[in-house]
């Protein structure tokens, strides 16, 4: 006895290819497969004329040298945030001359009878001289690390209305770079500190310590 073909007339449908992917009825072309990640389809590459956009330049760029802080302004900034070091320090070498102690050595000779007094420092004026040290360097964290990193303005600079900004953001340098830049003035000090006379002539008005840390001197 031969099989029969089923009713109908029709064969089952040939099993699913490998690939997974089962044709749809109506005899329609499959659609090409997903990426192997499920992702979407690959964008097709810009043509060979494509424009692609310049990089960003600088937040702060370059402008007339008229808008820059002048030299003389930055040199009265400079006087206000150290004057109170010249009183701190003043006060403490006041207290040390008046406590300090004379010892007094005379010498009899033959024909001469001199006395010599050197004077020496008392335990107050050695105690005042500590003191007005670490109230200084407290003053120089705060003033141009805190003060000067977080707002861009010294007191100095507050009270003459400009700041120091990062020609790369725009924006104050923070604490740590703030301090990093006092101590990169000591380049400008070296060379018989012809570095702060910079600003005179430079196009942007910046001293040896402004170029290595890339900051300019606006007005507010």
């Amino acid at each position: 006895m031969t099989d029969q073909p089923p009713p109908g007339g029709s064969y089952p449908p040939p099993p699913p290819s490998s690939g997974g992917y089962e044709p749809p009825p109506g005899g329609s072309s499959p659609p090409p497969p997903p990426l192997s990640g499920g992702g979407a389809y690959p964008a097709p590459p810009p043509s060979a004329g494509g424009y692609a956009p310049p990089p960003p330049g600088p937040a702060v760029p370059s402008r007339a040298t008229d808008s820059y802080t002048p030299w003389i302004t930055r040199v009265l900034a400079f006087l206000i945030d150290n004057l109170p070091i010249l009183i701190v320090y003043g006060i403490g070498a006041l207290i040390q001359g008046v406590t300090a102690e004379n010892n007094c050595v005379t010498d009899v000779s033959q024909y001469d009878v001199s006395t010599h007094c050197v004077a020496q420092d008392s335990v107050i004026g050695l105690l005042a001289q500590g003191v007005a040290g670490l109230a200084v360097f407290a003053y120089w964290l705060w003033n141009w690390g805190y003060r000067q990193g977080t707002t861009g303005s010294s007191l100095g600079k507050s009270f003459l209305k400009f700041k120091v900004v990062s020609e790369k953001t725009g924006q104050p340098l923070g604490f740590g770079m703030s301090i990093v830049r006092q101590v990169a003035h000591f380049v400008d000090a070296v060379i018989c500190y012809v570095g702060f006379l910079f600003p005179l002539w430079d196009a942007k008005r910046q001293t040896l310590a402004d170029k290595i840390m890339t900051t300019v001197c606006l007005p507010v």
